[in-house]
C-alpha cells in the first residue's frame, strides 16, 4: 500500500470523525440521546481528552486538570509526529499491507482527538445546557490546548440486573458495554487489534536472517 493510499485512508476517517463529532456538537445539547436499537444509542458527552470517555481527574490527583489536560495535548501532538514518521518509513521501506494500514488507522484515530483537544475550545461556545454553535461571535468556551473530546457512540449490549444466581454480582445492575467512544476511538482500538492479530504477518521475521543465525 502506497503512502498516497494511506493518506486517503486517513483523510477518510478523519472527514467521518470530525463531520460526525461537529454534528453532534451542533444539535444536542450534553446528555442528549437518541436510541438506534436498543443496543445502540447515539449519547452526547464529552471527556478531556482520554480514549473511552476516561477523566484525566482519574490519572491525575497530584495536579490540577487544566495543568494535566494541556500535558496530555502536548504528549499527543509529540506521538503524532512520531506515528506520522513511522507511516512514512514504513511506506518507503515498503513494509506489510497489514502493517500501513493500522499505522494509518492509529495516526488517523489519534489526529481526530487531537484537533478537538486543541481546537474545539476556541472553534465552539459551550454545549452544557445549551446546542453549541461553531465560531460564535462572543469566543468559544476555553483556550487552545483546553477543547474537550467529543463521544457519541454508546453500546450498552446489556443493560439490566444480573441473574440472582451469579457469584458475587448477582442481582446487581450491570452495563455491558459502558464506555462511550467516537469514530477516531474506533480507527485507534482495530488499529492496535490488527498489529496483535496480525502480528506476524506486520512484522515478518527475515528468513535468510534466521538462516544465518542458525548456522
Amino acid at each position: 500500500m502506497s503512502l498516497k493510499k494511506s493518506t486517503l485512508i486517513i483523510i477518510l476517517i478523519l472527514l467521518i470523525d470530525q463531520i460526525s463529532k461537529i454534528y453532534i456538537k451542533t444539535h444536542f445539547k450534553l446528555q442528549d440521546s437518541v436510541e438506534v436499537f436498543g443496543w445502540f444509542k447515539i449519547f452526547f458527552i464529552e471527556n478531556d481528552g482520554m480514549a473511552w470517555g476516561t477523566k484525566i481527574s482519574d490519572f491525575t490527583s497530584f495536579i490540577s486538570d487544566r495543568v494535566a489536560k494541556v500535558i496530555l495535548t502536548l504528549f499527543r501532538v509529540v506521538a503524532i509526529f512520531a506515528i506520522g514518521y513511522w507511516l512514512y518509513n514504513a511506506t518507503k521501506n515498503k513494509s506489510p499491507r497489514v502493517l500501513l494500514l493500522a499505522i494509518a488507522l492509529i495516526f488517523a484515530g489519534a489526529l481526530g482527538n487531537i484537533i478537538d483537544s486543541v481546537f474545539y475550545g476556541v472553534l465552539f461556545d459551550s454545549s452544557r445546557n445549551q446546542v453549541a454553535t461553531f465560531l460564535p461571535e462572543a469566543g468559544g468556551y476555553d483556550s487552545l490546548l483546553h477543547g474537550k473530546v467529543v463521544d457519541m457512540l454508546y453500546l450498552p449490549l446489556y443493560n439490566d440486573y444480573l441473574p440472582d444466581w451469579i457469584p458475587f454480582y448477582g442481582g446487581e445492575f450491570f452495563t455491558f458495554f459502558e464506555p462511550v467512544f467516537n469514530v477516531a476511538d474506533v480507527a485507534i482500538s482495530v488499529g492496535f487489534i490488527m498489529l496483535i492479530i496480525f502480528y506476524k504477518k506486520a512484522f515478518p521475521v527475515n528468513e535468510k536472517k534466521e538462516d544465518t543465525v542458525v548456522n
